[in-house]
């Protein structure tokens, strides 16, 4: 199998994204220290599974989302786990002792160069409301985490867009990598 070999030629550059083309592929590149996301995988001591939703221009709809944010795009030095912990306070406004990396893979292989960075965190207690920053209008949504992936079906049934990446998440909450369940 060849691989495209050809000098990448950015056609748009903007504040977070630029889109090249590379021979006959056309895709984006975070433009932000490593190109990297955390999705922060929160559970209150309610047991409770922290949602956030927000309109998506994108896709000009309301969308169900874990917690998540940039790595880097206020301190390039800052690490994952102080970005998602960051990132969890600013959007949710719960705090958390600790952030586990579990894993990081890329978000759409063929389109962009984004990896995520799955984190689990613990030792939650909140500090604050929530919301976003300036820029954002984020509602947070706290779910019994047994009733977690009915709760999202009701809201994919009532129109909004789900992240795929809820269902991992989810996922990651009972289970070890592994496959083992935690506990």
């Amino acid at each position: 199998m060849a691989h495209n070999t050809a000098p990448p030629r950015t056609v748009y550059e903007g504040k977070y994204q630029r889109m090249v083309v590379r021979g006959s592929w056309e895709y984006s590149e975070r433009t932000h220290a490593g190109g990297l996301a955390a999705i922060i995988i929160a559970v209150t001591p309610a047991d409770e599974v922290l949602f956030v939703e927000q309109f998506r221009v994108p896709l000009q709809a309301k969308c169900i989302e874990m917690p998540a944010g940039l790595v880097g795009d206020i301190d390039a030095g800052e690490s994952i786990e102080a970005s998602a912990i960051r990132e969890l306070e600013e959007e949710t406004g719960w705090t958390a002792e600790q952030a586990e990396v579990l894993m990081i893979g890329p978000t759409s292989a063929g389109a962009s160069n984004e990896k995520i960075a799955f984190v689990r965190a613990t030792g939650l207690r909140k500090v604050g409301e929530g919301g976003g920053d300036e820029s954002e209008d984020i509602i947070v949504h706290h779910v019994p985490r047994t009733r977690a992936a009915a709760w999202l079906v009701e809201k994919m049934g009532q129109g909004y867009q789900l992240d795929a990446k809820l269902w991992a998440g989810l996922w990651m909450i009972e289970h070890e990598l592994d496959g083992t369940p935690r506990g």
